[in-house]
């Protein structure tokens, strides 16, 4: 599975963007699906995250209520809509596809698939 994230930029504090994330070489529909995002100096840290029917969705505390996840399992894209941007979501973010189990849907350990990340930049 090659996975390719696209839709980082720069965007004023409050502001919105939407995130992309397209497979290529196997369908995603039998696998779990997240973001996650590292900034400089800082450790790679969960964002959200999407069962494989789209029904289940998770959220890290600091995203909640401003971030939505879905998925398009015929397009086979995922996608995260983040409104409210603070300074603090500055980071490359990183989509990946795994079956994790319940304990390790937050975990880089959970996914097995990796694509490259899109820079996302908010200023204050």
């Amino acid at each position: 599975v090659q996975l390719q994230a696209s839709g980082g930029g720069l965007v004023q504090a409050g502001g919105s963007l939407r995130l992309s994330c397209a497979a290529s070489g196997s369908t995603l529909s039998k696998y779990s699906m997240g973001w996650f995002r590292q900034a400089p100096g800082k450790e790679r840290e969960f964002v959200s995250a999407i069962r494989w029917s789209g029904g289940i969705t998770y959220y890290a505390d600091s995203v909640k209520g401003r971030f939505t996840i879905s998925r398009d399992n015929a397009k086979n894209t995922v996608t995260l809509q983040m409104n409210s941007l603070k300074p603090e979501d500055t980071a490359v973010y990183h989509c990946a596809a795994g079956t994790p189990i319940l304990s390790y849907v937050g975990k880089q350990e959970g996914y097995r698939y990796w694509g490259q990340g899109t820079q996302v930049t908010v200023s204050s």
